[in-house]
């Protein structure tokens, strides 16, 4: 079959974190693109082949080029389509747009994954008929149904990974409604995370906030009735080839972004800078090892509950972005955001110091001793 010059092909699934995060993407820049199901075939025939490793979602460009991580999947087709760009050319909102989706990818997974796995009641069936249509949808119903037990079961068994627990959840769940209402209020006034133009911000925030927190039942019925924009908002970020405004004039922040931004100071940066000291401890303790997704685990606090949590590597990765652009800053865009991170709580994680730094490499992070990749080129 000939390839097609123009179309994009988008693997992933409709309840995927991350694909929902790359299909609102390919749609907000217009550009033509199929989706095909991550069905066991497609895994077993292009995803591992084309990749290797196996996860969601991948992209395939015109010229037959497979592209796995939503992140390098953005800055891949930014490169190669640079009209629209989601990347605000100025130093703040910039930072912002860094930040938030080092939020929304890596610490919001943990509601995410609450909402979806701890309301069996409410969401179980909905799931198991949505795993089970995606991974076998030419099989039978009962062997369709035995193969979704198998992957729901497999992932609900991640959550003490991300440090959900019984003992964790109130905490959780005061933070998430907290967050909600933060983004009720940011939503109601603004169009987008910075203004009338959508910027990587959102893109990271749609990730957690659609498949998990809008799609499924219990999740989503808590978000219409306690955040009615924040659900707008989601809706409106799969319109195909929306109007593209502006960003908020001199480089502004909206005021109503700053509590979230201090809510990830607070509760996610602690455990980044637990990941670095691991990461640099693992690496000095395995020179020229493959570094796994987990290396090791601690303690973490969340609105003041303690609990155990698996710390893995490529949060680091995503944070190097964030740390690597304010380093770049000039003095007077530096002089800038400094104000803002001051006003976050945000000033002093902005100068972590990350010893051992990682790059991706086939699809695989590595440890690399100098710098890894720029934010503006991930």
């Amino acid at each position: 079959m000939a390839k097609d010059d123009s179309v994009y092909t988008l693997y992933g699934t409709a309840f995927s974190l991350y694909t929902g995060k790359a299909r609102a993407y390919l749609r907000y820049k217009g550009l033509a693109y199929r989706e095909r199901l991550s069905t066991l075939r497609v895994y077993k025939r292009i995803i591992v082949p084309k990749t290797g490793v196996a996860f969601i979602p991948v992209v395939e460009t015109p010229e037959g080029q497979f592209i796995q991580d939503t992140t390098a999947i953005i800055d891949t087709i930014e490169a190669r389509e640079p009209a629209r760009s989601v990347y605000p050319p100025t130093a703040k909102q910039r930072l912002t747009a860094l930040l938030l989706e080092l939020y929304a990818d890596e610490w919001l997974l943990i509601p995410a994954m609450h909402y979806r796995w701890n309301y069996p009641r409410q969401n179980r069936k909905f799931l198991l008929a949505e795993f089970g249509r995606v991974a076998l949808p030419w099989a039978p119903a009962f062997l369709r149904r035995l193969i979704a037990r198998r992957h729901a079961d497999r992932f609900a068994a991640m959550l003490p990974t991300l440090g959900i627990h019984p003992e964790t959840v109130p905490a959780i769940e005061r933070s998430y409604e907290a967050l909600l209402d933060d983004l009720e209020t940011h939503f109601s006034a603004h169009r987008y995370a910075l203004g009338d133009r959508a910027s990587l911000a959102d893109f990271g925030l749609i990730a957690p906030l659609y498949a998990h927190l809008y799609r499924d039942p219990a999740p989503g019925r808590l978000m219409r009735q306690r955040a009615p924009s924040v659900a707008r908002w989601v809706e409106r970020m799969f319109d195909f080839n929306p109007p593209c405004g502006t960003w908020m004039q001199g480089d502004a922040i909206p005021e109503t972004l700053l509590p979230i931004l201090r809510r990830q100071f607070a509760e996610q940066f602690p455990v980044l800078r637990d990941t670095v000291a691991a990461v640099a401890s693992w690496t000095q303790a395995h020179p020229g090892e493959r570094l796994p997704r987990q290396i090791g685990s601690h303690r973490f606090r969340l609105n003041g509950t303690e609990g155990e949590r698996a710390l893995m590597p490529y949060p680091q990765w995503m944070l190097q972005r964030a740390i690597d652009f304010y380093a770049s800053l000039a003095p007077a865009e530096r002089a800038s955001v400094d104000d803002l991170l001051r006003e976050t709580g945000g000033l002093e994680a902005l100068s972590m110091d990350i010893p051992t730094r990682l790059r991706r490499e086939n699809n695989r992070l590595v440890a690399a001793p100098g710098p890894s990749q720029t934010a503006t080129s991930r």
